[in-house]
């Protein structure tokens, strides 16, 4: 049996009730969601950080 863990205490997962196990469904779904996009931020982070040096150096280059 599957097992969650919740605020330190565990719980056999075939044990919970329905609306419980949905619950915990949709709360491990927004975290994986989460992560996706915590993923993207740091790719447009990265992305922003080379245009804007690319920039810079367009500029310094033609001043």
């Amino acid at each position: 049996m599957t097992k969650v863990n919740i605020d330190n205490k565990e719980y056999e997962f075939d044990q919970l009730s329905d609306k419980v196990k949905a619950t915990l469904v949709s709360l491990n779904f927004v975290q994986a969601e989460l992560k996706k996009l915590n993923a993207q931020e740091a790719v447009f982070k990265t992305a922003e950080i080379a245009y804007q040096k690319s920039l810079k150096a367009e500029l310094d280059s033609k001043g």
